[in-house]
């Protein structure tokens, strides 16, 4: 068989079952049908497996208790009125 490129004379080695012709002269090589898919298959065989990925750390938030934004003093609601804590609250400040 000759090189379709440079017409010296081409070899053809058997590699793991996959007929792969080489060119004497440039050194090209030239596959037949199906023979990029047999050793694509054939790497993908031999490759060791990606390496698993451990699981990302969960992240554990603490809430923080509701303040208002303005300054207000604590027991204060939206609007500056006071919070309602029931009868004590009346009479006793805390």
């Amino acid at each position: 068989m000759q090189c379709p490129k440079c017409h010296a004379n081409m070899r053809t080695f058997d590699r793991m079952g996959v007929h792969i012709e080489q060119c004497d002269g440039c050194r090209g090589v030239f596959l037949d049908y199906g023979e990029l898919e047999a050793i694509t298959r054939l790497e993908q065989q031999m490759a060791p497996p990606p390496p698993v990925a451990p699981p990302p750390a969960q992240v554990h938030y603490v809430q923080q208790p509701v303040q208002p934004g303005w300054g207000a003093a604590p027991g204060y609601g939206h609007h500056g009125h006071r919070k309602h804590r029931g009868l004590g609250g009346l009479f006793f400040s805390s």
